[in-house]
């Protein structure tokens, strides 16, 4: 699946236009690389999204083309929410 349509189906961003445009941004990385919105996404991925100024880490846990919304948050586990440092040495 499309990580654009990854980010809007579990709900972990709320539109796909708003998905792809952080995607385009360099915000999203998938298993340490940083990823376009046409990125696949599979089973078993990490990904990680800037938010603001916190980086969200989820693991992939399943794939499904819609859900509901109180089934979306069953596609992915939360790793880690870290807040981002200033002086952590990344891009963003």
């Amino acid at each position: 699946m499309r990580l654009d349509k990854f980010l809007k189906v579990s709900r972990l961003i709320k539109r796909r236009t708003v998905a792809k445009d952080v995607s385009e941004q360099g915000r999203v990385l998938i298993n340490g690389r940083e990823a376009k919105p046409s990125a696949a996404v599979k089973v078993g991925d990490e990904l990680t999204v800037q938010f603001g100024q916190k980086l969200v880490t989820v693991k992939v846990e399943r794939i499904a083309e819609s859900t509901k919304k109180d089934e979306a948050s069953s596609l992915y586990t939360l790793v880690k929410e870290e807040p981002i440092a200033k002086d952590n040495g990344m891009n963003w």
